[in-house]
């Protein structure tokens, strides 16, 4: 974890999130976000930092998503689209990814625009991956996922460049729960709850870095257990 914002008392993330990308010097960055990051401000202060956006885009802005969808099922002449698959297989489950890309989208750099569907800036292209899952039990899951982008990225690239925003789920907040034992936590009060949040991501950065590579539980306990091997990884050195 490269940096986190506190979200003020009665408010929500969407006026945390600009605030990251100033503290975070994304200087020629591809900065990535889901749906509640998809604004205008975000977008505005990644560009102004020096950094790149990708944004993925959903229903809550639907007039931009219906034309971003009609771009790829019927695509005009003059815009060309750029395909590129993967397939994976693991946990009892192949998972087959289709990938779009389509740049330079001339409809969505429209100057008239409905005043709740305002101009993302320097939006050089529209992106879609549409995952099929295919499940032991013999179900299949689909989905699609859009997205706005800033640079122009090859389908391939774009693939590469979408993938790790889902793995944060399985990096950071799972292992917070499993390892850190956050749902366990009792701090309720004061400033308890806000430093542990800071406390938390910095400690886990330590045990990612450690050697060995044995599990996180098992070098957590290690840490707590052996001070020859705690002071060498609070130094960075384990």
């Amino acid at each position: 974890m490269l940096g986190q914002q506190a979200v003020d008392d009665r408010s929500n993330e969407i006026t945390a999130i600009p605030v990251l990308p100033e503290r975070l010097e994304p200087a020629g960055a591809l900065v990535t976000s889901d749906a509640i990051g998809t604004r205008i401000a975000v977008a505005q202060t990644i560009r102004a930092r020096g950094g790149g956006s990708l944004l993925a885009l959903k229903a809550d802005r639907p007039r931009l998503l219906a034309e971003l969808e009609t771009v790829f099922a019927t695509p005009p002449p003059e815009m060309a689209i750029e395909t590129h698959q993967t397939v994976d297989g693991e946990h009892g489950r192949i998972e087959t990814r289709r990938h779009a890309v389509c740049h330079p989208p001339n409809r969505l750099f429209a100057d008239r625009r409905p005043p709740d569907e305002p101009r993302f800036p320097d939006l050089a292209m529209i992106g879609m991956v549409e995952p099929e899952t295919e499940r032991a039990d013999g179900n299949t899951d689909r989905e699609r996922r859009s997205h706005l982008c800033s640079a122009r990225l090859e389908a391939q690239t774009f693939a590469r460049a979408v993938r790790p925003r889902w793995g944060i789920e399985n990096r950071l907040h799972w292992v917070l729960e499993v390892v850190c034992r956050d749902d366990l936590a009792r701090l309720r009060s004061g400033h308890g709850p806000a430093n542990m949040a800071v406390v938390k991501p910095r400690a886990l950065n330590l045990l990612q870095q450690a050697k060995p590579t044995t599990r996180l539980n098992n070098r957590r306990k290690l840490a707590g257990w052996r001070t020859d091997y705690l002071n060498p990884l609070i130094r960075g050195a384990a």
